[in-house]
């Protein structure tokens, strides 16, 4: 069963609350007329080989463009005058986005021929970006952040930049961001050391995703700095959304590539610039790999669909699993077979791929051979291309 994007859109909503997957939205916003930035312009090497033939926001995520959501999510905060840096297969947004008006937005493409950086990237389109605070968020993303808050924080601060952090328990491999007790970044750190095996489930530290330390929890954020307190609190890890002052083109080179976190920020903060935190334990997911792409597509599923029968998949239009066929925990996009005596379980499956019968699939990402260059990197099995997922 598949359901329409305007049920999904429903359902999603009243699970998750997440702005711009439909109109129910419960929670009270303010309006701000400012600009927004998404960053698309990257390889998505890590979910290869799904972005073969399309760039990572394009991705289908419960059934619709991964980078719509990010869309919608900044229009439903007024934000809707939106620029989308394009790089690696720049089509794939352009035919998914249109102009924006299907998302309540107005979108601006700023086309890369050589990839500029998170920060190069502004630069590129500065003219556009001189007269007022603005939003820039990864096209990776989606969360239920409201985020009226972090930039009322961010003007109340004068801050030149507000990045929007969130606890990471789970140590995951997310970059350490440090914070003063004045709520300041004083500086972006290593991966987190992983967890000791000695914690049990369910403890501070276990590995739950959605536990956040409550001194953090939406506030200015006051993080420790010792690698003694690192031990003992979650780690801030950096969200991909921050709203910045026009200020910030002080310190960004012109005209060539630069990383906001390595070629910016370091710089503005040794000037003394209010690099500030928000911090918010807000649902939040990202995806980077195969893994996570899978786990939140399924967690989303999960909470939407309840009991119904296709809880644990993922259907795109026009999908078939014959009688006698086996398909859990998956991800199916647009028009797949899975042949009678199949197994398919954990895996994604891409766009027109038929799984023959007596086919077992498990934890990896199945597309057609025709849409992949380099057949070398994974294995190929008749008509198909089948890479694990890590």
């Amino acid at each position: 069963m598949r359901l329409g994007d305007g049920a999904w859109d429903r359902m999603i909503s009243q699970a998750f609350q997440l702005p711009g997957l439909g109109r129910q939205i419960h929670i009270p916003r303010t309006v701000y007329r400012m600009r927004g930035v998404i960053l698309a312009a990257g390889f998505g090497t890590r979910l290869w080989p799904l972005t073969e033939d399309r760039t990572k926001p394009a991705i289908p995520f419960l059934n619709r463009p991964l980078i719509s959501y990010c869309v919608g999510y900044l229009a439903e905060h007024g934000i809707r005058r939106i620029i989308i840096n394009l790089h690696h297969q720049p089509e794939s947004i352009r035919d998914a986005l249109g102009n924006g008006s299907h998302y309540g937005a107005e979108i601006e493409y700023s086309l890369e021929e050589q990839i500029l950086g998170t920060s190069g990237a502004l630069d590129r389109v500065r003219d556009k970006l001189s007269d007022d605070d603005f939003v820039v968020m990864n096209g990776k993303i989606i969360t239920a952040m409201n985020l009226g808050p972090a930039i009322e924080h961010h003007r109340d601060s004068n801050a030149l930049a507000t990045l929007v952090l969130r606890p990471n328990p789970a140590r995951e491999r997310f970059s350490i961001v440090d914070v003063d007790t004045r709520g300041w970044i004083t500086g972006f750190g290593p991966h987190p050391q992983p967890l000791a095996p000695s914690a049990e489930p369910g403890e501070p530290g276990a590995g739950d995703p959605q536990l956040a330390a409550p001194e953090h929890a939406n506030s200015p954020g006051i993080a420790p700095t010792s690698s003694v307190e690192r031990d003992q609190v979650a780690p801030l890890m950096f969200t991909g959304i921050q709203i910045l002052s026009p200020r910030i083109f002080d310190y960004i080179p012109l005209n060539v590539f630069s990383h906001s976190t390595v070629h910016v920020y370091p710089r503005a903060i040794e000037a003394g610039e209010p690099v500030v935190a928000f911090v918010s334990d807000a649902d939040w997911y990202e995806m980077s790999t195969l893994s996570r792409y899978l786990d939140a597509s399924l967690a989303l599923q999960h909470r939407t669909c309840g009991s119904q029968a296709n809880r644990g998949l993922v259907l795109g239009r026009e999908c078939a699993i014959m009688p006698g066929a086996e398909v859990t925990e998956s991800i199916l996009w647009d028009r797949v077979v899975v042949e009678a005596g199949a197994r398919v379980r954990r895996s994604i499956i891409g766009d027109g791929v038929r799984i023959p019968s007596g086919s077992n699939i498990s934890r990896a990402v199945v597309v057609r051979r025709e849409r992949v260059r380099d057949l070398d990197r994974a294995t190929v099995v008749g008509d198909n291309l089948i890479a694990p997922i890590d």
